[in-house]
């Protein structure tokens, strides 16, 4: 698979994160933080093995995942029944 360029901020906000899901702090309470609160919460509890020497790697997967979720939503020709229809219809039109 290929790379992304995510924005440059999430650098810091992520291990922001990393180190706020680690102590236990409030996540919400932090501005760096905020807007990924619920979704790191969400990731804690699908990962109750997540610990310092991973949260970096789980982190990195599960962004990831909202990253390729966004590139499915954002395709022309979703992956959905009506979608490979859709794209046969296009490339017949060629």
């Amino acid at each position: 698979m290929g790379l992304a360029v995510l924005p440059a901020r999430l650098k810091t906000e992520l291990a922001a994160v990393a180190e706020g899901l680690i102590s236990g702090k409030d996540l919400t309470a932090d501005p760096q933080t905020a807007s990924h609160a619920s979704w790191a919460e969400d990731v804690k509890k699908r990962h109750p093995e997540l610990d310092s020497a991973n949260v970096t790697e789980i982190l990195r997967q599960e962004v990831g995942k909202v990253f390729a979720a966004v590139l499915e939503d954002a395709g022309v020709f979703k992956r959905t029944e009506d979608g490979p229809r859709a794209f046969l219809r296009f490339i017949g039109q060629l």
